[in-house]
């Protein structure tokens, strides 16, 4: 029998810990991140996730583990591929997407790698001098000439397609030009809360966007419960008043004398003498005139 070393065992007991501790469990690949980047994406999640990587096989023996204490989660384990880091909190699954995306960077091209979007080359002035940079830029694909003594894009040029590998030259030039296509950051795999996983595509909305739908669909169920009078503790208070108001109104139509309508109708009785003393002035007493002007 092989052995084991101890400290495996160790790590995967932590692994276990940390999948039980929080409600809220993703699993993110952290491949080719620089150190520098990956602390920094540490720290903009310090307090809110605890954030840990190790080996695959002691992550999936950790989740099989996790497994007895918390149903559902080995399905998470199932998205665990290339350089893996778990990451435990109690922040809900949206906003944590949210978060991990901002700590998101993007950097220069090396050459080789895949083009997750259309790479274009704006039209316009660049800060080269006039010189072999011309060819250098032609060569790239990328449309460049001389004029007025500067070196300039004639056109908008999409240089890499998405999908496409970078060439070196390319790579070389637009870095050159201060574009950075590679977008370095954890990719988040999964999401794991109440028995549930969600995948990114789930995750990756707009919350403002969100929100506002949101307002606008209650504001519409509020508005259709008023309407059709659907008494609930939201709606009762506006329906009262409304009723309110509604009787008032008729109470006045129909001369109804009470307390709260005395008011409006000696007040429309006014309005409606001086309507039509305005056009019989010549038939009134002075006294009344007076009353009247």
């Amino acid at each position: 029998m092989a052995h084991v070393a101890e400290w495996k065992y160790k790590e995967v007991e932590n692994l276990t810990n940390l999948l039980t501790s929080k409600p809220v469990i993703s699993v993110v690949e952290i491949g080719g991140i620089p150190a520098p980047q990956m602390q920094h994406m540490r720290k903009n999640l310090h307090g809110i996730a605890d954030v840990r990587s190790s080996k695959n096989s002691l992550i999936s023996r950790a989740f099989d583990g996790a497994e007895k204490k918390v149903k559902g989660i080995s399905a998470l384990g199932e998205l665990v591929t290339g350089q893996t880091a778990i990451i435990a909190t109690d922040m809900n699954p949206f906003k944590l997407y949210g978060k991990i995306k901002t700590t998101r960077t993007n950097a220069p091209a090396k050459g080789g790698e895949i083009a997750s979007s259309d790479i274009e080359v704006k039209a316009g002035d660049t800060p080269f001098k006039p010189g072999p940079i011309v060819g250098d830029l032609q060569k790239a694909g990328i449309p460049a000439a001389i004029k007025e003594g500067k070196v300039t894009i004639k056109k908008d040029k999409v240089v890499v397609a998405a999908g496409d590998k970078i060439p070196k030259d390319v790579a070389q030039m637009i870095t050159r030009l201060e574009i950075y296509p590679i977008e370095i950051g954890m990719s988040l795999q999964g999401v794991f809360e109440d028995g549930n996983v969600f995948k990114p595509d789930v995750l990756d909305i707009d919350m403002d966007e969100f929100v506002a739908r949101m307002q606008q669909a209650s504001s519409n169920a509020f508005n259709l419960a008023v309407k059709a009078a659907w008494i609930s503790k939201i709606t009762v208070k506006p329906l009262l008043t409304k009723a309110h108001s509604d009787a008032l109104t008729l109470a006045i139509e129909k001369g109804i004398l009470n307390k709260e309508t005395i008011k409006h109708l000696i007040s429309k009785a006014h309005n409606s003498m001086t309507s039509l003393t305005s056009r019989t002035k010549d038939g009134l007493d002075e006294d009344l005139k007076k009353k009247t002007t």
